[in-house]
C-alpha cells in the first residue's frame, strides 16, 4: 500500500505522539513497562511532545505524568475525558473544554438508569457514580481512580461542568442496547465503546481525534506530524485524522484495520516498539 510505505520511510517526521492510557501504554493492572517509559524519554529529550489522550480525568493521569517525568510541565499537556479537555500539565491549566450541555448528560443519565448498569458522570475535577458496580470499582481502583456515590438527582450538576456520562457492564448485549437507545434519542451525539466494559458518551463531535487535532493546531504542529496509538473503539478518531495511526498488537480489529502499523507486542510494550520504530530510527 503506497500509504503505510511512504510512512514507513518518513522517521523524523513526527512532532507529536498521542497515546491511549488503559490497555494501550498501560498494563492491565494500571501499572507500566519500563520499556514504555524509556522510549518515551528519549523521544521527548528530542523534543518530540508525549501527549496521553485518554478517557479518564486528567488528575488521576497525575502518577503516570511523575513517572514519565512530564508532571507540572509547561508546553506538556493531557487530553481527558475523550476530548472533552485539553490540560496543560503545569498547574492543570484547562486550554480547551468541551463540556456536555446540562440538559443532554441529563437525559443521557436518564436514559442510562433503564439499563442494568451503572453509571459515571464526570465533571472537569471528580467522578461521580449512580448505583456503583463491585466489578467496577475493582477496575477502577487498579487504575488509582476515586469517585463520589450519589443517589441519582442530576440537579446537583445543574451548575457544574458535565464533562462525559459513562455506563459499566462487561456484558457487551448489554452495552450494545444502551448505545442503541442513546443514538435514537439524539440527532448530534458521540458515542464509544472503551476497556472492553464501558459505553461512553460525550457531546457531538467530541472525541479524541479533534482533541490532539486542535492541540496540533495551537501548536503549530500539523496532522501529518502526528503519531497516534491505540487499542479500542473510543480511539479510532484519532486514528482516523493523524499522520500514522497505529494499533498495539491487543487493538481489537476495527483498530487493526484502520492502522498503518500494528506493534509486535501488546500493552507490555507496543508503545515502545512505535517509538523505537518511527521516532528513535532503531
Amino acid at each position: 500500500m503506497e500509504l503505510k510505505s511512504r510512512f514507513m520511510e518518513a522517521n523524523d517526521m513526527y512532532k507529536i505522539i498521542t497515546s491511549d492510557l488503559d490497555e494501550t501504554l498501560l498494563r492491565k493492572d494500571g501499572s507500566i513497562s519500563q520499556q514504555n517509559i524509556d522510549a518515551i524519554a528519549q523521544a521527548t529529550a528530542r523534543g518530540v511532545k508525549f501527549v496521553p489522550n485518554t478517557g479518564r480525568n486528567f488528575l488521576t493521569v497525575q502518577p503516570l505524568l511523575k513517572q514519565l517525568g512530564l508532571a507540572q510541565q509547561a508546553g506538556e499537556y493531557v487530553i481527558s475525558f475523550n476530548g472533552g479537555a485539553v490540560i496543560e500539565n503545569q498547574g492543570n491549566r484547562v486550554v480547551l473544554s468541551n463540556e456536555m450541555p446540562y440538559t443532554e448528560a441529563k437525559r443521557v443519565f436518564e436514559l442510562f438508569t433503564a439499563f442494568d448498569v451503572d453509571v459515571h458522570v464526570y465533571t472537569l475535577d471528580h467522578l461521580y457514580i449512580y448505583r456503583p458496580r463491585e466489578d467496577d470499582e475493582a477496575y477502577l481502583q487498579t487504575r488509582g481512580v476515586a469517585f463520589t456515590e450519589f443517589d441519582g438527582d442530576f440537579s446537583q450538576f445543574k451548575d457544574d461542568h458535565v464533562m462525559k456520562v459513562i455506563a459499566m457492564n462487561p456484558d457487551m448485549t448489554v452495552r450494545r442496547a444502551a448505545n442503541d437507545r442513546i443514538q435514537a434519542e439524539f440527532a448530534d451525539i458521540n458515542t464509544a465503546y472503551s476497556s472492553g466494559i464501558y459505553i461512553e458518551v460525550n457531546h457531538g463531535g467530541v472525541d479524541k481525534g479533534n482533541a490532539i487535532l486542535e492541540l496540533g493546531e495551537q501548536l503549530g504542529v500539523s496532522a501529518d506530524e502526528i503519531m497516534a496509538i491505540g487499542d479500542n473503539d473510543n480511539d479510532l478518531p484519532m486514528l482516523r485524522k493523524v499522520g500514522l495511526p497505529v494499533s498495539v498488537q491487543n487493538g481489537i480489529p476495527a483498530v487493526k484495520e484502520v492502522a498503518t502499523y500494528v506493534t509486535p507486542h501488546d500493552y507490555e510494550c507496543g508503545v515502545a516498539d512505535a517509538i523505537n520504530k518511527f521516532v528513535l530510527n532503531n
